[in-house]
């Protein structure tokens, strides 16, 4: 009844702008961002605990993992409303949609599996076994690698997605929480979050690279978690959320060392891109708030209030027609 009720107070108008959609796990809603007045302009409930969340292709159908209800959700975009749940095994935390729009991979974090969905014919299609608590998902440019992170077995997992079998299981440190592939697909970064470093392999041999180690005056080393990160457009540098050290580090790629840091709000787990890429927005989960950061001047330029407990982030560009 209650969602019925939001729904009719909510439904929008013509979507004339471009969006940044934000999970907020603990009032079970996601937030519409317009990012040319850097407004909340709609707010839609979804299932218990959102977090991870991104687009099909076409912008068509916003998925949304629902952790604690058990279940991804596909939501209509342009009215809000929740079109159907996918199977998706236990307490969905993030996942990958595969290059061909429409193989789903989900980390199932209480089963220690990894979930293949079909989102066409919505049925599970796969399931991988990898280490205990995985979460962080990612899939390769050419979409052959997809890679899963356990949080307690403190390793990345090498997965072909032709056959769905693990070729390669890598260390890394303590509690790795999400992982990104480089543009050209010649690197993976793997975050974590106990042990406050990225790790860097090669994706040919995934031999390890080197390491990231932040320190940042002021604050303790355990303060400074790794979470989200994101390649900056034009590859050369990434971008990582720092959870409680509430900082964004700017990190240049051929060195692996950090070009500067950048104060956010309270706790930022995620972070998405404008369609232009020239804004990043980051998720605040204690503060409840979203930084706005110009990519250009790397400076914070604007806070958004949203839910409580902000988490995962999402753009859609302008709709058209």
């Amino acid at each position: 009844m209650l969602r019925t009720l939001l729904l009719t107070c909510l439904l929008p108008t013509a979507a004339l702008a471009d969006e940044i959609w934000v999970t907020n796990e603990k009032d079970n809603t996601v937030s519409v961002i317009d990012v040319g007045t850097l407004a909340v302009i709609q707010t839609y409930p979804t299932g218990e605990r959102p977090r991870g969340i991104t687009f099909s292709k076409d912008f068509s159908k916003l998925y949304i993992c629902a952790s604690d209800s058990d279940a991804v959700e596909v939501m209509d975009p342009n009215t809000g409303e929740i079109l159907y749940d996918l199977p998706s095994g236990e307490d969905p935390e993030q996942f990958a949609l595969h290059p061909d729009d429409r193989h789903l991979y989900i980390a199932n974090e209480n089963d220690s599996v990894t979930t293949v969905v079909d989102t066409e014919t919505r049925t599970v299609v796969g399931q991988i076994d990898v280490g205990t608590e995985p979460e962080g998902m990612a899939i390769s440019p050419d979409g052959k690698v997809v890679i899963t992170t356990s949080e307690t077995t403190s390793m990345a997992h090498w997965i072909e997605a032709a056959t769905g079998k693990v070729f390669a299981n890598t260390l890394v440190d303590t509690r790795p929480r999400h992982a990104e592939f480089s543009a050209d697909g010649a690197e993976l970064w793997v975050s974590s979050e106990v042990g406050g470093t990225i790790t860097v392999f090669n994706t040919a041999d995934q031999s390890p690279r080197g390491k990231v180690s932040f320190a940042i005056q002021g604050i303790t080393a355990d303060k400074i978690q790794p979470v989200g990160m994101l390649f900056s457009p034009d590859q050369t540098k990434i971008f990582v959320a720092l959870g409680p050290a509430n900082h964004v580090a700017v990190v240049d790629r051929a060195t692996m060392q950090v070009d500067s840091y950048i104060l956010v709000g309270r706790r930022v787990w995620h972070m998405a891109y404008s369609p232009d890429k020239t804004q990043l927005f980051t998720t605040n989960g204690v503060s409840g708030d979203v930084t706005v950061i110009d990519v250009a001047s790397l400076t914070a330029t604007a806070s958004i209030k949203v839910g409580r407990f902000p988490w995962g982030a999402a753009a859609r560009p302008t709709p058209k027609g």
